[in-house]
């Protein structure tokens, strides 16, 4: 079977395999739930998991993974690294978003064990898991195998909050976050600081104010 062909017959196990899924992922909020805690539908955090504290070693160098367990599968990292590409690809302006680690900061973002992050670590897999299903659905194949073409078919649909039909809304709000967190990665980094012209903080000699042009666009002597 060709997977990249609409019109192949998928095998019957494969079809009951995903419809299986499907059916344990999905909840009636169009958005994929999973075993775990009862109050989140997570996977609960590692036992023995702890942040910083409030007195962090900031001249430390840490690994990924040295402070607390990381969460993305090697599945979920491969869906993570295809999304924040398609996002950020590389261009004249700059690499991909996979070559600064973007899909790396997502990861350690998420598996903190703060509430900000654990709020998005609610919202980050189920989503990743919603746009695996639905692209099995559409085209038969992985998020990350699918064309460009494939992959902008699916997220036209849920890049808008505004925009997003009843079906999408959910995954609109997934998207946004994800679109969010790619970013603050992807131009905390110097080349990204480069690709939007921020010079940062530069030192001068002198210091005569602002230009006259800055003034006059502020309405400002």
């Amino acid at each position: 079977m060709n997977p990249t062909d609409p019109t192949a017959r998928l095998p019957r196990r494969v079809v009951f395999k995903w419809m299986a899924a499907a059916a344990a992922a999905i909840n009636l909020d169009g958005l994929p739930a999973f075993a775990g805690d009862p109050a989140t539908g997570l996977p609960p955090l590692p036992a023995g998991t702890k942040g910083y504290g409030t007195d962090p070693k900031l001249m430390t160098s840490y690994a990924p993974g040295d402070v607390w367990p990381l969460t993305f599968t090697a599945d979920q990292k491969r869906t993570v690294t295809a999304l924040a590409d398609l996002i950020l690809p590389a261009d004249d302006l700059g690499p991909a978003a996979s070559e600064l680690r973007v899909p790396d900061f997502i990861d350690e973002w998420i598996s903190a064990p703060y509430p900000g992050q654990m709020k998005d670590r609610e919202l980050i897999i189920p989503g990743l898991a919603w746009l695996e299903i639905e692209s099995a659905v559409r085209f038969v194949a992985p998020f990350p195998t699918l064309t460009p073409a494939q992959q902008r078919a699916i997220i036209d649909d849920i890049c808008s909050i505004k925009r997003a039909t009843a079906a999408f809304e959910k995954p609109a709000f997934f998207f946004a976050r994800f679109r969010g967190l790619a970013s603050g990665a992807y131009y905390a980094t110097q080349p990204g600081w480069k690709a939007i012209g921020y010079v940062g903080n530069l030192p001068q000699a002198t210091f005569t104010g602002p230009p006259p042009e800055v003034l006059a666009r502020l309405g400002l002597e």
